[in-house]
């Protein structure tokens, strides 16, 4: 049997195409398995915040750098990983970092120098709310996700949900995946009933929050493991049935439509 020019390029083509994706789906995973926090930038963080200025920060300028490298390792690794169970609308693990330059325009405390890493993801599309952040600072060490500052709308859709049937909020702060991860639900409440919902009401205790966060802390210790990047993906994972609820919750009518 002969083969024709055009199908033997074409073979060639795919084979490539399969020897890249194999290549890239290695690279990634041994990015995955080395990135991690190291001790180097704990002690950068240390001698920054007892050195909180900017003589000394210009100084050591190369160190920060290098440090810097070392934690968007870690937040691509971070990123890779929940792309796997999530869509992420943050491009990369550099795009997701905070800078260390703290605004100060109109703070009291004028220190020139945030003391901590951190990042945020932004989940991809209007039907998929929610999001994830990580904060690495010696002794305050914590990941996190969910609703900071719901607008009054969403706030408003939010309680009417609760109020009509709590069962399905309560069935998922009640998981044991939720508690043994998170304890319970975080977040500023009111001091009396929500303005609109009898006193009396079953689901009074839901209704009085105005955030809705889920955290996670960790020591010292976890965080310079070199399992750490699991434990936060898998803390990040036991987000999304709170995440799920909340994005029907906010991008659906009563009858599943979208809003």
């Amino acid at each position: 049997m002969s083969l024709s020019g055009n199908h033997v390029n074409n073979t060639c083509v795919v084979y490539l195409l399969a020897v890249s994706l194999l290549i890239i789906t290695i690279m990634a995973k041994r990015n995955t398995d080395t990135a991690r926090i190291y001790a180097s930038g704990f002690d950068f963080l240390n001698q920054l915040k007892d050195n909180n200025n900017r003589d000394w920060f210009n100084l050591r300028k190369p160190d920060y750098v290098a440090e810097l490298a070392l934690v968007e390792q870690f937040a691509d690794a971070l990123l890779q990983e929940l792309n796997l169970h999530d869509q992420i609308e943050t491009p990369t693990g550099k795009k997701s970092l905070y800078r260390i330059y703290r605004d100060t325009r109109f703070s009291t405390d004028k220190t020139p120098y945030k003391t901590h890493w951190s990042g945020s993801y932004k989940r991809a599309t209007k039907r998929r709310r929610g999001g994830y952040y990580f904060h690495i600072e010696p002794g305050n060490n914590f990941v996190g996700g969910g609703f900071w500052g719901p607008s009054p709308q969403d706030l408003k859709l939010i309680r009417e949900d609760i109020a009509f049937d709590d069962a399905p909020l309560r069935k998922i702060l009640s998981d044991e995946a939720f508690i043994s991860t998170f304890g319970n639900l975080k977040g500023e409440q009111l001091k009396t009933t929500a303005k609109g919902f009898d006193a009396d009401h079953k689901a009074t205790d839901l209704l009085r929050y105005k955030q809705f966060l889920l955290i996670r802390k960790f020591t010292d210790k976890e965080v310079l493991k070199d399992n750490f990047l699991q434990l936060v993906n898998n803390s990040f994972k036991n987000m999304r049935p709170f995440f799920d609820y909340m994005s029907d919750v906010l991008s659906t009518d009563v009858n599943g439509l979208e809003l």
